[in-house]
């Protein structure tokens, strides 16, 4: 097979932390695959139930809405899950709790000292994948901060989903260097906690897509 025609890998983009109807409008017109509703109301950017709700209803077919949870009730969860796609457990959830959950899920690990990524994806061999986060104590993510990139081994037996101080600025390199199966933004992508910049929007799934057509 020539290689005009031969299939390349394309890195998915998940905007995180919606609040407002015109950023989802804006992550969707820019080609995210897909978004993020935080449910910590410990969190700058958490949402409600009822504001869940009208933020997933805008999103269209093939666009995966992602509920973000920090060691929350089942009850809340099962609730919420009618309007998602995908369950993302940021908190010390168990393998056995994660398992219950009514949608497929994805484990958060915050890379504290010591932490055995190839263990971790042992212990939760039922996730999706595992989105890999800067570790900042007392706070379970949206740390605006990176983290050494070099301590994520090669061929983990999950999908990686590379978050913490991602923007338009550096995800280029976050790409070469790590070659995630997704990366994840936030706090990259706004004017204020919970505030979307379209345009910085735009700008960071721009470079994700020439980072991928360097690759």
């Amino acid at each position: 097979m020539s290689d005009s025609l031969t299939p390349r890998f394309r890195t998915r983009v998940k905007v995180c932390g919606l609040t407002r109807e015109q950023d989802v409008d804006a992550a969707v017109a820019a080609g995210a695959d897909a978004l993020g509703f935080v449910m910590w109301p410990g969190s700058k950017r958490g949402i409600d139930e009822s504001r869940l709700a009208a933020l997933a209803e805008r999103v269209p077919a093939f666009v995966s809405r992602v509920g973000l949870f920090v060691d929350q009730p089942p009850e809340l969860i099962a609730r919420c899950a009618e309007h998602l796609d995908l369950l993302q457990f940021h908190g010390d959830e168990s393998p056995e709790a994660c398992a219950n959950a009514p949608r497929p899920w994805i484990k958060a690990l915050r890379m504290r000292d010591g932490l055995d990524l190839r263990a971790a994806a042992t212990h939760y061999h039922n996730a999706q994948a595992l989105l890999l986060d800067a570790y900042r104590p007392g706070l379970p993510g949206g740390t605006g901060t990176t983290f050494d990139w070099s301590r994520i081994p090669a061929n983990l037996a999950k999908p990686v989903i590379l978050a913490g101080g991602l923007s338009a600025d550096n995800v280029a390199l976050a790409i070469a260097r790590v070659a995630p199966f997704a990366v994840d933004v936030s706090g990259g992508v706004e004017a204020s906690p919970g505030v979307k910049d379209s345009e910085h929007i735009m700008s960071f799934v721009e470079a994700v897509r020439q980072a991928d057509a360097r690759h």
